[in-house]
């Protein structure tokens, strides 16, 4: 993985759309054969952390609503804090 995670940031950097894309794929290939290792159903545990995202999104959203603020008018830096605030009141 390692490797492969190596390759590819060699290709983002060199800028090949198409190699940043394979060399992508790579990645992915390499995560799902180590998954096999690690005993572990890569669907299974896909399907649980977009659920884990979107109950920290769903969080974020109520807590920006509550402070009466927007996410469109929000910087990427103010999204991070709700975020942060999120994961730390579902970890709880």
């Amino acid at each position: 993985m390692q490797e492969e995670l190596g390759e590819l940031k060699a290709e983002v950097e060199a800028g090949s759309q198409e190699r940043v894309e394979e060399e992508f794929g790579d990645v992915l290939f390499s995560l799902i054969n180590y998954s096999r290792f690690l005993n572990v159903h890569p669907e299974d545990a896909l399907e649980k952390t977009n659920r884990k995202f979107m109950q920290r999104f769903q969080l974020l959203e109520k807590m920006v609503k509550a402070d009466g603020r927007s996410l469109t008018d929000m910087t990427l830096s103010e999204m991070d804090e709700y975020w942060n605030r999120a994961k730390l009141e579902l970890n709880h």
